[in-house]
């Protein structure tokens, strides 16, 4: 019973100040919004994936061996190598050379991620830009040049491309019904905790049911403001 007493005097102090429950998480969701679709630029990804190890022959016993355990464990510990090849420097300064890219080595490292696909032999090359276009420009051109290097390097050719970079038409980030919802999250709990500080330095007395928690006896009667009945 009292913990349901405790439960309604905290709805009523929720209710006293509805307006800051109510307006202060809009007003969260509302900025978030406008920051999310007119201040933050879209960024987007594209990706081109190789796949790292011999090409098999037309013949059946070459096939088999690609697929040999052993094999393929081999391919993909070689995948990790490639993966440091694909972004080093070498790799990079010939891709800003083939797009013409005002950039420095150090800014196309930040927009580029190279990673192994867990047990296989893939290689992934992933690649975020404001633009698309030069997103999957910068991804199939790392490809390219990444083939190049390795064949170079190992005297192999031993990277054959499974899929090529499109022009991504939507942004992976910023994720704004994501980031709607998380700033109407937190403005509804910043707007709790505001109320009941409030409510906690609030020292005034305002109805009798104050002045009976305060003294601990019960209110006999109480005056009426006749001036506002007066006015009324």
């Amino acid at each position: 019973m009292e913990e349901e007493i405790e439960l309604r005097q905290y709805w009523d102090v929720l209710c006293k100040r509805w307006m800051i429950v109510v307006v202060l998480p809009l007003i969260a969701a509302l900025t978030s919004g406008v920051i999310s679709f007119y201040l933050i630029k879209p960024v987007y990804q594209a990706s081109t994936t190789l796949i790292v190890g011999e090409k098999p022959s037309d013949s059946a016993k070459s096939a088999a061996q690609m697929l040999d355990n052993s094999v393929l464990m081999a391919n993909q510990q070689l995948a990790k190598t490639y993966a440091t090849i694909a972004q080093s420097r070498t790799v990079e300064e010939n891709v800003i050379k083939d797009l013409n890219l005002p950039l420095t080595v150090e800014d196309l490292d930040k927009l580029i991620s190279i990673n192994p696909v867990k047990t296989t032999e893939i290689l992934e090359i992933m690649v975020t830009n404001t633009n698309p276009e030069l997103a999957a420009s910068i991804a199939n051109t790392m490809a390219r040049e990444f083939s190049k290097a390795v064949i170079e390097i190992k005297k192999v050719d031993s990277v054959s491309m499974v899929d090529t970079a499109v022009t991504p038409d939507k942004p992976v980030k910023p994720n704004k019904t994501l980031n709607i919802l998380i700033a109407f999250v937190v403005g509804l709990m910043a707007a709790v905790g505001v109320v009941f500080l409030l409510e906690y330095l609030d020292n005034t007395l305002k109805t009798s049911i104050d002045v009976e928690k305060l003294l601990g006896i019960p209110v006999l009667g109480v005056i009426p403001n006749y001036e506002t009945g007066k006015q009324g």
